[in-house]
């Protein structure tokens, strides 16, 4: 079983925030461990987010339990009142967050009989202690660098299988492919978006993040190769022209990589496009069929490849060609 950071993070910080609010002499110094596992978070730009809202909830805590308490008494029904209007004003205030952290608070003012300064300095000790900690915590945040290079290797070596079966279909008519790969690469990309996503909040100054196209690029991608493949079936009985789909499809497997020779390949679809539209035209209309959906394909490929060129420039220097078998 893999433990967290984040369970670490957790595990140290909360004896940490009970021992300083120990050395301070804080009252109901256990909650201080409390507001630490609350405000600990999986990102910088989250446990910052969540510590300004703890904090304010924890702020309008005190304002409401004083008002409440001393006019209502200290009573269930006074706490009861109090949470019909505290509640509403947390969400007015986009501080719902906080609602469970300054429900601490609310019980520690009210199991305190009495609401003084000096009790009330205790409590905001408390708060100071508990989220302290947690922020104390969260500043180190793991690269998630190492993790990002592993989804795209996994995600590039998908493609690369993907296009060979459809290859392999359209030279064989080979439907042995149980499609691992597709839900596989789904589930890459549902990953990967979530890494990119913390990795980002974890470096607040940065807007951009190397990964984050990349990963967009090849889930739009993923989405022409799904739509490629009902495609594929409907090509002509035609063994030039499947030859030539077929050859064109292994090599964009061979070049699934981070370099970008886009460039290369859409000039070769543009000379297999002129061959395909300089043959007789179609008489039937099933020969017609066949032919538009030749066509839609050329057209999803062409989409594919443009996506790529946008990524990244170019790593073909002019005039190079990528070796044909």
């Amino acid at each position: 079983m893999k433990v967290g950071y984040r369970t670490i993070k957790t595990a140290a910080g909360t004896p940490i925030a009970i021992t300083i609010a120990q050395l301070f002499g804080v009252s109901n110094f256990v909650s201080a461990g409390i507001l630490t596992i609350l405000c600990i978070q999986p990102s910088r730009k989250r446990s910052y987010l969540s510590a300004w809202h703890r904090l304010l909830a924890c702020l309008l805590a005190i304002v409401f339990s004083f008002v409440f308490f001393e006019i209502f008494g200290y009573n269930p029904v006074s706490v009861g009142l109090m949470l019909l209007t505290f509640i509403p004003t947390t969400v007015y205030f986009k501080v719902t967050p906080g609602i469970a952290t300054s429900s601490v608070i609310i019980l520690n003012l009210y199991a305190s009989g009495a609401i003084t300064a000096a009790f009330v300095l205790d409590q905001l000790l408390l708060i100071a202690t508990g989220i302290g900690t947690a922020l104390l915590m969260n500043l180190y945040m793991p690269s998630l660098d190492n993790e990002l290079n592993v989804k795209q290797k996994q995600l590039e070596k998908n493609f690369q299988v993907i296009l060979y079966e459809i290859a392999l279909y359209v030279r064989n008519k080979d439907i042995e492919w149980d499609g691992r790969e597709i839900t596989e690469t789904e589930r890459i990309l549902d990953s990967a978006g979530d890494l990119v996503e913390r990795d980002r909040e974890n470096h607040l100054l940065r807007s951009e993040h190397p990964y984050r196209e990349y990963f967009r690029m090849r889930a739009r991608q993923f989405e022409l190769l799904q739509r490629m493949m009902p495609l594929v079936t409907k090509l002509p009985n035609q063994v030039v022209t499947s030859e030539k789909i077929a050859s064109f499809f292994e090599k964009l497997a061979e070049n699934v990589t981070p370099a970008n020779r886009a460039s290369v390949f859409l000039e070769e679809l543009e000379e297999l496009k002129q061959e395909f539209a300089a043959e007789d035209l179609p008489v039937t209309r099933e020969e017609f069929e066949i032919r538009a959906n030749l066509f839609r394909l050329l057209h999803e490929i062409e989409d594919y490849l443009l996506l790529k060129k946008k990524y990244k420039k170019s790593d073909v220097k002019k005039g190079q060609k990528i070796a044909r078998r």
